[in-house]
């Protein structure tokens, strides 16, 4: 890319760009509904050009328009085709949905390696109603400082989030979108072959295990409600792990467990030699769970393992803000329910990486005394965290509903615009929580990626082509 006059440095990516040249930014894969092309058409009609590449035949379905070019080539290709792309139209921005999916992983790395700014968006921090969209990545990538003060110290002069509900969607809104994309995607060998979708399950395959699920939700919940009733009239310690879903991407990229059932594993062995003999340990299942995973099995089998069948129990339904808010603590690998958690005064231990893991929001020690000294959060730093995401990384609105996404799209348009995201205060690179995942053994970069994950005959093949 040449050298333009009169250039300065973008003061949130560090990107160099003209003052008042319009921006290039180009769109990768969006979730399951018309949201990207929605912040595309914002970002036009504010003069700015937009582009975009269609992965898959759900991409094509959603946008395909002369803006877009599909890419039909092996995953081993992308590198090449993607900074040939980013070179040829000048592009200033790259903008996608989930920052680990590895199309997005590679494009990260291309972008700053050519001075091209990433912004990366999903599912809100603050739900129900709101996105995030950051800087390079979440989690293991984002840039949100870890350092308390300088939280404080950025949120001091921001006012207070309004954390009104405003855009709700129906769940059958949100389930249509993603059925009928994964059922086109089931088409991806006619138009885009080679496509890798880097699903943990086959998504014919989680909708044929869900509907069972469905039919009986009402009855499990009852059954979930008097469970929970009980355990907060016992007066017993209660501790709470909230499942998140095993296919989730802050899960199988952002932890050091290949599967969950590890995690119960190193849970229920600490519960077992530390806690209270008293203390009882609630497995509550994820309201999405698509019920795959044989986890009433697998957590019986652990409790028997480590002695504690009796004060183990596996919750399927029920209100989880309800046991959070006489809970003892809660226990989780890196769930947004742990911002939840915090928000109405319950201890908090991480076993991932989160963006929320921060001392005085959730415990710092280890799993072992958590049991014994759950540290309860401070009210002033959960304050200050919540102002400064919500100022600089949270979004209002939502990827569904027509006003949700309207609104969410404007605004993400308008940051991308005008070098807004993670606008104030949240920009520490290098990304602060990089050598912490490495140390837990999570991968960082995509080479370490490929080799982590090199052991299955898939990887293997996608990116050898």
């Amino acid at each position: 890319m040449t050298e333009e006059p009169n250039r300065e440095v973008d003061s949130v990516s560090g990107a160099g760009r003209s003052n008042d040249a319009a921006r290039v930014v180009l769109f990768l894969q969006g979730p399951p509904s018309g949201f990207p092309r929605c912040v595309a058409d914002e970002l036009e009609a504010l003069g700015h050009k937009t582009l975009r590449i269609n992965l898959s035949l759900s991409d094509w379905f959603l946008w395909h328009d002369s803006r877009c070019v599909n890419f039909r080539g092996h995953l081993s290709e992308w590198p090449a085709y993607l900074e040939r792309h980013l070179i040829r139209h000048g592009v200033t921005d790259i903008v996608f949905y989930q920052d680990r999916f590895p199309y997005h992983s590679v494009a990260v790395e291309i972008a700053g390696r050519l001075g091209v700014r990433a912004v990366a968006y999903e599912n809100g921090y603050l739900r129900p109603d709101w996105i995030t969209a950051e800087l390079d990545g979440m989690s293991v990538r984002s840039l949100f400082p870890d350092d308390v003060d300088a939280i404080r110290a950025a949120a001091a002069d921001l006012p207070p989030v309004d954390m009104t509900e405003r855009y709700r969607h129906p769940f059958w809104q949100e389930a249509m979108h993603e059925v009928v994309c994964n059922l086109l995607n089931a088409f991806d060998l006619l138009a885009f072959p080679r496509f890798v979708a880097d699903k943990f399950y086959h998504p014919l395959f989680e909708y044929v295990m869900t509907l069972p699920r469905l039919l009986f939700a009402r009855r499990r919940d009852r059954v979930a409600t008097i469970l929970i009733d009980d355990l907060v009239e016992s007066n017993c310690p209660v501790f709470v792990f909230p499942l998140q879903m095993q296919s989730d991407y802050q899960l199988r990229y952002n932890a050091k467990y290949d599967h969950l059932a590890d995690a119960l594993e190193e849970v229920f062995a600490s519960f077992s030699a530390h806690a209270h003999p008293a203390a009882q340990l609630v497995v509550k299942l994820h309201p999405m769970d698509q019920g795959i995973e044989p986890w009433r099995r697998i957590v019986r089998r652990l409790a028997r393992r480590h002695g504690i069948k009796r004060r183990v129990h596996l919750v399927d339904g029920g209100h989880l803000v309800t046991l959070l808010k006489h809970a003892s603590g809660a226990v989780m690998v890196n769930s947004t329910t742990g911002l939840h958690a915090v928000k109405v005064g319950c201890p908090v231990k991480v076993l991932g990486v989160a963006v929320y893991d921060l001392p005085g929001l959730t415990c710092q020690l280890p799993l072992d005394r958590f049991w014994r000294i759950p540290q309860a959060p401070d009210p002033e730093t959960y304050q200050s965290v919540q102002r400064l995401m919500g100022h600089a990384i949270q979004i209002q609105g939502n990827f569904h509903s027509r006003d949700g996404m309207t609104a969410a799209a404007r605004e993400l348009a308008a940051r991308i615009a005008g070098g807004l995201v993670n606008v104030p205060g949240c920009v520490d690179r290098p990304a602060p929580r990089i050598e912490r995942a490495r140390a837990l053994g999570v991968p960082v970069t995509v080479a370490e990626e490929i080799a982590a994950r090199g052991k299955t005959g898939r990887w293997k093949r996608a990116w050898r082509g």
